[in-house]
This record gives structure tokens, C-alpha cells and sequence, in this order.
């Protein structure tokens, strides 16, 4: 098997992302979200959003990807903590998805990894994960991040999907 590789993402993986996203949705929080609303996600629409932020981006938020062999198997996106609109000291990692036939193989911990290293000169990295979420809570859980008590409403169509705050100490 040829090694797995992360770089920073570009306007061409979009499309690919994208897909990883939404089947990372559907796989992730089916019976934790509505059905109609996973199965009303688009992959274009994605697509398109993540090509218009990629392209007026600032450089704030960095996109990474994981691939074997020139395919594309997962994608990560980190910055900096937002506390409201304000921006704190610390790193958050906004998403990590592994393709979903790809689960269990190490790319979302390369991703997680590489993220880690690059915001090594923040104090913290925080992120939000679904409170019912249990695969994904034990997935940081064992990358050293705990929930630190903050939690936050989120509403999906209606439905009440609650966020924890997990914490891990960087070198800062």
C-alpha cells in the first residue's frame, strides 16, 4: 500500500472534499440528525461554497487533505478559535472527515496529527464535537483532547443536536 500523504488543499480538490463531507454528514449523524436533512445535502452546493472560501479566504483557516496513490480520502480544515465572531489565542479545528470507506485506516488521525503540528505555536486546540456522537468523542478522546464542560446549543431542521467542547494543551 503506498503511504499517506497531507498537503494543503487547492480549488481542484474541492469537488472531492466536498463528497468526503457529505457522505461524512450521512455517515457520521444518521439517527443523530433529521434524515431529510442529510439526505438534502449537496454535494455541488458544497462544492461551490468551499471554492468561494478557498478563493476569498484570508489564510486564517488552512484546509488540508490526506491521500494515498493521488486519491483523495479525507480533508481537514483548522484556524483560529472563534468565541462568537471574536477570535481567541487559541486553534480550533473545524472539521476532520474520513471517507467513509476509508474509516479506520488512519486518515483521519494523519489529518488530526498534521493539524496538531501546525498549530503547535498556539496554546490550545478546541473543538465542537455532536454531544451523541460517542465514535467521534472517542476518536479525540484518544488524540489526548477532553470535554472541558462548555457546551452549545445546535439546531438541525427543528431538532436539537447539542455540542460539547473538547480541549487538548499545545506547546503553545
Amino acid at each position: 500500500m503506498s503511504p499517506l500523504t497531507v498537503r494543503e488543499m487547492g480549488l481542484a480538490d474541492c469537488e472531492r472534499v466536498s463528497e468526503i463531507r457529505v457522505r461524512g454528514w450521512r455517515h457520521a449523524y444518521r439517527g443523530l440528525m433529521p434524515q431529510s436533512y442529510l439526505d438534502g445535502l449537496s454535494v455541488a452546493a458544497d462544492a461551490e461554497k468551499r471554492r468561494t472560501w478557498l478563493a476569498q479566504g484570508d489564510g486564517s483557516v488552512v484546509n488540508l487533505v490526506a491521500e494515498r496513490a493521488g486519491e483523495i480520502l479525507g480533508w481537514a480544515a483548522y484556524g483560529p478559535y472563534r468565541d462568537g465572531e471574536v477570535r481567541t489565542a487559541d486553534a480550533e479545528l473545524y472539521a476532520v472527515y474520513a471517507d467513509p470507506a476509508h474509516l479506520g485506516r488512519g486518515v483521519g488521525r494523519a489529518l488530526l496529527s498534521a493539524s496538531l503540528e501546525r498549530c503547535a505555536a498556539f496554546p490550545r486546540m478546541l473543538l465542537w464535537v455532536l454531544k451523541e456522537n460517542a465514535a467521534a468523542r472517542r476518536f479525540y478522546e484518544s488524540a489526548g483532547f477532553r470535554a472541558d464542560g462548555a457546551e452549545e446549543p445546535f439546531d438541525v431542521d427543528g431538532v436539537p443536536v447539542p455540542e460539547v467542547r473538547y480541549a487538548k494543551a499545545l506547546s503553545g
